[in-house]
């Protein structure tokens, strides 16, 4: 099963966090934030604007991102974890 996102919006997958930290400190699952950094895995279209002209989207399928921590939908497809959310949830590509 494949995900297209609609509109501006734009599917990820988390990178997962670090389970140790610089120093060699094991961190508990409790401990760990959730993950801000994921990879782009689908792209909707853009989204139209009030001038009926289609905006263009600023990432594409590939890019590492950082997120608003806890913005999106989180759904599990085949089980694998992805968040689907606004372009504009996405901060900033990593590179």
């Amino acid at each position: 099963m494949t995900l297209k996102p609609l509109s501006d919006r734009v599917v990820v997958k988390m990178v997962e966090a670090e389970e140790t930290t610089k120093s060699g400190i094991i961190l508990t699952a409790s401990a760990k934030e959730k993950p801000q950094i994921a990879e782009v895995v689908a792209v909707g279209p853009g989204e139209i604007g009030d001038d009926g002209k289609l905006k263009p989207m600023n990432v594409k399928v590939g890019d590492k991102v950082i997120a608003s921590k806890y913005s999106g939908t989180e759904v599990k497809i085949d089980g694998t974890d992805y968040t689907i959310l606004k372009q504009g949830d996405i901060l900033a590509i990593v590179e």
